[in-house]
């Protein structure tokens, strides 16, 4: 049942043309109302303590403070924030940050218009809200073990085409220790060899910078 009352919404994207564009879209839904726009984290921080917004619809990539940093501070001072995070990416990685930090609802920017507006209303409503796809690229995550942090630089070393030999050196390991490490890659990923793991830790969010 839609309430009397409309959900109030704040925008927040470094992008001051799809973020107004996106504004006009709901602004022109029955039961929307923007009621302010931000274009980065910190400004968006300050005008939720101002405004109280029931759903903030914000972009996860911005500077200096991100939107699963922005879902983060919210919820530190309000743990009943309700944050959707709006976004062009959806590797694993990402997906886990948004929702670690609280984030009610995780959607690509490619959604349809109807789909949004029945994410607001769920998010609004107190549910969680996460598009089937993205649930999927969850569950295949949740079901692998993470890797650790000295893994994760070995990948990174990986994925810069450095060898064992190359690798000890830079991590001041052994290269003994190099191998054990990149067996347990290769058995947390799923994969045969370097060029799968380097491409697995990609898609997955591990790598980054290449």
């Amino acid at each position: 049942m839609t309430s009397a009352l409309p959900i109030r919404l704040l925008l927040v994207d470094d992008h001051a043309i799809l973020r107004e564009g996106l504004a006009a879209l709901l602004t022109s839904m029955n039961g929307l109302e923007v009621v302010g726009q931000a274009g980065d984290g910190a400004t968006a921080l300050d005008m939720y303590r101002e405004l109280q917004p029931d759903v903030v619809i914000c972009d996860l990539r911005m500077v200096p403070m991100d939107g699963t940093e922005f879902t983060a501070a919210v919820r530190a001072e309000y743990p009943s924030a309700r944050v959707i995070l709006l976004t062009t990416y959806d590797t694993d990685e990402e997906v886990f940050r948004g929702l670690r930090a609280g984030a009610a609802s995780y959607v690509l920017k490619d959604v349809a218009p109807a789909q949004l507006v029945e994410t607001v209303q769920a998010v609004h409503a107190g549910h969680k809200a996460i598009d089937p796809a993205i649930a999927a690229k969850l569950a295949e995550h949740v079901a692998s073990d993470g890797l650790t942090a000295r893994q994760l630089e070995v990948l990174q070393c990986l994925a810069e085409g450095r060898s064992n030999l190359e690798i000890a050196s830079t991590l001041y390991i052994s290269e003994g220790t190099v191998k054990a490490h990149i067996k347990a890659i290769f058995q947390k990923l799923g994969a045969r060899d370097r060029t799968q793991a380097v491409t697995i830790g990609i898609k997955r969010g591990f790598i980054r910078g290449l």
